[in-house]
């Protein structure tokens, strides 16, 4: 998947580096889950989006804020989402829904 929609114009822009990518994936490796990608797979999902340009009335954006759980949760895990409609920051909220 993309977590961003132009990753090869920004290759070298801080949180795309190679090493903060290698982060993530190590992070996942060592029994972390990823709770939006479990029900979403497709790309072009983002959370933040630059203001200046408008970058969100084109969802040119980056996926940057994440919700993990450890992967002994990930039988609770009903739902992982992301609401690009709610406005009011360069971000969107991200949530999760667990069952107990």
């Amino acid at each position: 998947f993309r977590p961003l929609a132009r990753p090869k114009q920004n290759q070298k822009t801080s949180g795309f580096l190679p090493e903060e990518r290698a982060w993530i994936d190590k992070f996942i490796a060592h029994g972390f889950t990823d709770t939006f990608r479990v029900f979403n797979k497709e790309g072009g999902n983002y959370t933040w989006w630059d203001v200046k340009s408008r970058a969100r009335e084109r969802n040119v954006g980056w996926r940057i804020d994440y919700f993990f759980i450890s992967n002994d949760l990930k039988k609770n895990l009903k739902s992982g989402f992301i609401m690009p409609e709610t406005m009011g920051s360069d971000h969107c909220p991200v949530g999760v829904e667990i069952i107990f």
